[in-house]
């Protein structure tokens, strides 16, 4: 079984999936960094050449192959809910774990992350916390159908939040 954190930009998915596979002694894997590996570009190069449509089409792929992996924590990239064929996949072998926060704890995360500046691109005009705001507001009814559970991360550091989701995942292993 796999651990899948959807959630927003910024949210900690791959910092806290990372944190999480070595404490738990399973596989990581971000989605956006493998298509950003396979199509040999960033993600805003994706965006700005082949559009949102030509990302979305890498990124069913990229899910198919890691959605059929076991004992892996994924780190699925934001929009990854937008695609109910994502989650289908990913629920096959997987729990999801929404890591919610809020859009202006979102916002702070993303600015001052120096490399999701210049590889990430915006996703409206507006950008900046409008586009957090518009976008999260968007897809949040999209991350709680999907999740089977929801974890706050406005305020907890990573540590904790590994600490809650790695005591969560002992529930359900030991459930099986």
């Amino acid at each position: 079984m796999n651990i899948v954190l959807i959630g927003y930009r910024g949210c900690g998915k791959s910092t806290i999936g990372k944190l999480l596979a070595a404490r738990l002694g399973l596989a990581f894997v971000d989605t956006d960094e493998l298509i950003s590996e396979r199509a040999g570009k960033t993600i805003k190069e994706i965006f700005d050449q082949a559009g949102e449509a030509g990302f979305r089409e890498l990124e069913a792929a990229v899910v198919a192959d890691v959605a059929a992996r076991d004992n892996t924590v994924i780190a699925a990239g934001g929009g990854v809910v937008l695609g109910s064929e994502n989650i289908a996949l990913l629920k096959r072998r997987g729990k999801l774990i929404w890591l919610q926060a809020t859009p202006e704890v979102l916002w702070r995360r993303i600015q001052a992350d120096q490399q999701t500046v210049r590889t990430r691109p915006n996703l409206t005009t507006a950008g900046g916390l409008a586009e957090v705001q518009h976008l999260l507001a968007l897809r949040a009814p999209l991350y709680r159908q999907a999740a089977d559970i929801t974890v706050d991360v406005s305020s907890l550091d990573v540590e904790h939040a590994a600490l809650h989701i790695g005591r969560v995942w002992r529930s359900w292993t030991r459930a099986l």
